[in-house]
């Protein structure tokens, strides 16, 4: 009954999360979407293989691929990536997550991105060359996540994401959401299917001092101060939906096949094929492969992705029976412009 009753849930989920998006893959709409730090991906292991893995995420990860991943949580998951993103343009990302067990199948995550770019020389109209000091963008996201496991086989999760964007003197806020399904089964859990709706949310729109403008009236002996009011933008919404399979090469071997789709609302669909070789669940070798129309074409590209990505994970046992493990994950993507995106992540799992 148990059974019976999670297909029926993943059923009328999936039914739902495949209604949604009616805009997919549009690239008129290029450009009119904001908050696009939404779709970068700040953790280093899913990174290796582009978010292929969309069917086989787990742990605190999850938090940005597909949620449903975190409910595979053993315990405690604590994981802090940091990423050179667009080696080259200075920008720094760093994220921090946290997975923890409740009871025996809801798992809680929390997880915070920042953007770090740097001082910036301060100009204003009257001294558009500067000198007038420094100010730092700020670009903040945390996400709040519940997943559960409602059978062996199916697993659930939802993720509120709160969204800051400002500089000195103009600001936005916003909230959007995550969904997610992953399916497992086989004889050895082998095959795995799963599919994410993400960045879900009303519009935000921006406001602040920066936005007003000062004058004298006609008489010269008054101020007016006219505040502007910006424009609302959407959010950067997509469906993820993937499939992979496990390989058993020999009782220590395991070779994965990936594939994801990634719906867009505002930019070109996306395909991404990857695989990871695994030795004893403590040596991970990865790479994908991102392709959508015309990405190996310089002229017609959208992305700054050039479509490879490539990575590695090494997991370090400890404890007396070995269930605990700290573990070092590296990414790189191909860009062109810039010399690609470096992530370097440090995962402990308790």
């Amino acid at each position: 009954m148990k059974t019976m009753h999670g297909k029926i849930t993943m059923t009328g989920v999936l039914a739902a999360l495949l209604a949604l998006p009616a805009h997919a893959g549009n690239p008129d709409r290029a450009g009119s979407a904001g908050a696009t730090q939404l779709l970068i991906n700040p953790w280093a292991r899913s990174n290796g293989w582009g978010l292929a893995n969309t069917a086989t995420l787990t742990g605190v990860e999850s938090m940005f691929g597909n949620i449903a991943g975190l409910a595979h949580t053993k315990r405690t998951e604590l994981l802090f990536t940091t990423t050179r993103w667009l080696e080259g343009s200075g920008v720094k990302i760093n994220a921090i997550g946290l997975g923890q067990k409740l009871g025996e199948t809801g798992v809680l995550g929390i997880s915070v991105m920042t953007m770090s770019f740097g001082d910036l020389p301060l100009s204003t109209t009257d001294q558009p060359e500067g000198g007038q000091g420094t100010y730092s963008p700020s670009m903040l996201n945390i996400g709040l996540a519940y997943s559960k496991a409602f059978s062996n086989s199916i697993y659930g999760g939802l993720l509120v994401r709160v969204i800051s964007e400002s500089i000195s003197n103009v600001r936005s806020q916003g909230i959007c959401f995550d969904a997610g399904i992953h399916y497992r089964t086989g004889e050895r859990d082998q095959v795995h299917f799963g599919i994410a709706l993400k960045n879900v949310g009303p519009p935000m729109r921006f406001s602040g001092d920066g936005l007003s403008v000062q004058g004298l009236l006609v008489s010269g002996s008054d101020q007016l101060t006219l505040a502007q009011r910006s424009e609302k933008f959407e959010l950067p919404s997509m469906l993820n939906i993937g499939g992979a399979y496990d390989f058993r090469l020999a009782e220590k071997h395991r070779l994965t096949a990936a594939l994801t789709f990634i719906s867009n609302s505002f930019t070109r669909d996306q395909f991404v094929i990857g695989l990871e070789y695994a030795f004893r669940k403590m040596f991970h070798l990865r790479g994908g492969y991102l392709w959508e129309d015309g990405i190996t074409n310089d002229t017609d590209r959208a992305t700054v992705f050039t479509g490879p990505s490539g990575g590695l994970s090494v997991d370090l046992p400890f404890g007396k029976e070995k269930e605990s493990s700290i573990a070092v994950d590296y990414a790189y993507r191909a860009t062109n412009p810039f010399s690609g995106v470096h992530n370097i992540g440090l995962r402990i799992s308790l």
